[in-house]
């Protein structure tokens, strides 16, 4: 594998990542970004994210690692271990987009971490541990309660070498 392995979550101040089977917010400008960071890459997921989605995303591939052997969905392609999702991604830069399983996985491989923090303990049911002392902030961008939406930053971390 010669590309990045980026992360792409939006994550409140208490770590929730997902609640009720659905990311908590819809920020536009967040929607909008992951767009951005995900178009023409291969994303990988768990299972529960894939079924989380709206549908294909379209211009990107749909890597889902599953546990569960046979498990299929148009237009997705299912890997069983964190080694065949990279085999079918190939050398291109992937977006890992969740859920916790598959983002503790796939962190020893990870260059980039492309987070929204939401201002907020939101009191989800999955949680994303807070970046180690390992990452550092490159980029970051703030972003005021508006519109019904909670205050929230768009934070670039690369590791520290």
């Amino acid at each position: 594998m010669n590309g990045e392995v980026i992360f792409v979550v939006a994550r409140a101040l208490d770590g929730t990542i997902a609640k009720d089977g659905d990311v908590p917010w819809k920020i536009h400008a967040d929607l909008r970004r992951f767009k951005a960071l995900t178009m023409g890459k291969p994303m990988v997921m768990g299972r529960k994210t894939f079924d989380s989605l709206p549908g294909l995303l379209p211009g990107r591939r749909h890597v889902v690692l599953t546990r569960q052997k046979g498990w299929s969905a148009p237009g997705a392609e299912a890997a069983h271990t964190m080694e065949q999702a990279l085999d079918l991604c190939g050398d291109e830069d992937i977006a890992v987009i969740g859920g916790n399983d598959i983002f503790e996985l796939f962190m020893p491989l990870a260059t980039r971490l492309e987070i929204t923090e939401i201002d907020e303990h939101t009191g989800g049911d999955v949680f994303m541990a807070a970046p180690g002392p390992e990452w550092r902030v490159v980029f970051r961008e703030d972003h005021p309660a508006a519109g019904g939406d909670p205050a929230y930053a768009f934070v670039t971390l690369e590791r520290a070498a």
